[in-house]
Parts: C-alpha cells; sequence; structure tokens
C-alpha cells in the first residue's frame, strides 16, 4: 500500500481476499478503529457489527470464516491502474467489487520441468500427499478422517503432509483418536525446500489440495502437483473449479458427505493404476499448456505496454 501510495501501478493479485494482510497491518499497530473502519467502507453496517464481535472476543476473524464477502482490496483497486489475475474467478471478484479498470488474466506459470515424469514409485503401497500451510483452511482434519477411512479399506498406505503448521491443528491428539501413527502412517515432514517437494509430488499416488473457504487464489502447490504428472484432488470451489475433471478430481465442500466422498475418491484413485496413468499425462500436458513460464511473461509484458502508453 506505501508504494501505491506513492505511485498507482499494476497490481497482481495472487488472491482476492486481503482482509487478513490489512486487519494484521491496522490491528498489529493497535489501530482498531482504522481497521473498523476499513471493514465497514468495503463491508456495510454487517461488516461492521461481525468485526465489532471479533474485537471482543465473540465471534471468530472475518478473514478465517468470511473472507470473500469483505476482502478488503477497496483501498488497492483504487490505486490501480491495471490489475492482474489468475482466474476467471479472480476477475469476477474484482469486477463485483467495483473495479472498472483494465483486468487481464494472467496464469501462474508451473515450474520449469526437469524433463521427467510422476515415477509412482507408490504403487505398492499407496502414498497421499497433501502440500502447503496444514491448516484447518486446507481441511487437514478432514483429511485425515478421509485417510483413516482409506486405510481400513486398503489395509495399507501413507499421507505425507508437506509445509509448516502440523502443530496449530494438535496433530498428535487427532491422530491418537483416529487410531494412525505418526512417522509411519502419516509423515510430517514440515517445511520442505522446491526440490524435495517436486521429489514428493513425483513419488506420490495422488496429491490432495483442499481448500475452504477459499480467498480466491490460484494454488502454486496444484499447479506444481499438475506439472508433475501427479493426479490431483481438490475442493470444487473458487479457480479450483476451473480445473478440467481431466486433471483433477473435485469433492463437494462441507457437509455429512464431504469426508465419505473424499476416501472414496482417494480409494478409487489409489486402486486404479490405468486412471492415474491417464490423469498424469494430461496433468503434465495441461500444466505445459496453460502454465508456460514464457506465455505468463509475455502476459505480463502485454499489460504493462498496455499501461505504460
Amino acid at each position: 500500500m506505501q508504494a501505491l501510495d506513492r505511485r498507482p501501478g499494476i497490481v497482481v493479485l495472487h488472491e482476492v481476499a486481503l482482509h487478513e494482510l490489512f486487519a494484521s497491518l491496522m490491528l498489529g499497530r493497535g489501530d482498531m478503529e482504522g481497521y473498523l473502519d476499513a471493514v465497514q467502507r468495503d463491508g456495510g453496517e454487517r461488516a461492521g457489527r461481525l468485526a465489532r464481535r471479533y474485537l471482543a472476543g465473540l465471534a471468530p476473524p472475518i478473514w478465517e470464516a468470511r473472507p470473500l464477502e469483505v476482502p478488503l482490496i477497496s483501498d488497492v483497486l483504487e490505486r490501480a491502474e491495471a490489475v492482474i489475475v489468475h482466474s476467471r474467478f479472480a476477475e469476477e471478484r474484482v469486477r463485483v467489487a467495483g473495479y472498472s479498470g483494465l483486468i487481464r488474466r494472467v496464469p501462474m506459470p508451473a515450474p520449469p520441468s526437469n524433463g521427467g515424469v510422476a515415477t509412482n514409485r507408490a504403487d505398492v503401497s499407496p502414498v497421499v500427499c497433501s502440500a502447503g500451510i496444514v491448516n484447518w483452511t486446507k481441511r487437514i482434519p478432514q483429511l485425515l478422517e478421509a485417510f483413516a477411512l482409506l486405510r481400513k479399506r486398503l489395509g495399507r498406505a501413507a499421507l505425507v503432509l508437506v509445509g509448516p503448521g502440523a502443530r496449530s491443528l494438535n496433530l498428535d491428539a487427532r491422530l491418537e483418536r483416529l487410531g494412525l501413527r505418526r512417522g509411519r502412517d502419516v509423515i510430517d515432514l514440515g517445511y520442505v525446500d522446491e526440490r524435495r517437494l517436486t521429489e514428493v509430488l513425483a513419488t506420490s499416488t495422488v496429491s490432495v489440495s483442499l481448500r475452504w473457504p477459499t480467498l480466491g487464489e490460484t494454488s502454486a502447490s496444484v499447479v506444481r502437483t499438475l506439472a508433475a504428472g501427479c493426479p490431483a484432488v481438490v475442493t470444487d470451489t473458487g479457480w479450483f473449479s476451473e480445473l478440467p475433471s481431466e486433471v483433477a478430481v473435485k469433492v463437494p465442500r462441507g457437509g455429512e458427505l464431504e469426508i465419505e466422498h473424499l476416501a472414496s475418491v482417494l480409494e478409487r484413485l489409489c486402486s486404479d493404476r490405468g486412471l492415474r496413468s491417464s490423469m498424469g499425462a494430461a496433468a503434465r500436458a495441461y500444466a505445459r499448456e496453460h502454465h508456460d513460464v514464457e506465455a505468463t511473461a509475455d502476459g505480463y509484458a502485454s499489460v504493462i505496454q498496455q499501461v505504460g502508453e
């Protein structure tokens, strides 16, 4: 915001809900009135009441419960000469927020390929991977429940969690309740570098990337999953809904059937090598066509040139 205050320019929105960012900045310096003003300006009286309830300790933070209802992007958009997003969903949300200027969809780039393909060494004992911050918005508790069902049905499988945050979910207690063993049934790798992440994805049977509530983001871990040729399982929401069924299986969010649905999807993918192979090939082709690094660079250059004219 300080840079935009000095000089308006091109804004790249990897996600369209910025509520948590601005809340942390304002509340971090003790500016509760500034925060309440921003929320009410962006979301109206009802949003203001919700913010006051949160500050009083009577309701969860808006950025966790309703991020897209009060995205707090108005101030950013007012200063934007153009906006770059990665999906149709994000473009629509920016328009809903009242922005009438130039918007361009430029894909998030996949990492350069090293020419390899997913090796799927997990064919004998299935490995389910979940890459990203380990928290409740990634629906890790639901994934653990579904994985426990998968273990009962298949007899053996491993779940690999890649990313920080497991302690915040009280992972050990959850595993104990589900009868899962840490380090054997569920492996928590924590943060890993890009090379190690690519190795994990390339040797996993399937990668799960659930999300709710969504921030309107495009998931870098899912893009990397597709580039690695690993079948993806995602939540049917936001940008994830835009992925073709040939590369990603979409499960409904919430509801009593979510865990059972997810367990059934995992069982099918872990049991059907032909399906995994076709999805992996389609995923690699999709990443090459829709998330090419050079095409992304051309997209950014085109917007910069258009704004500069």
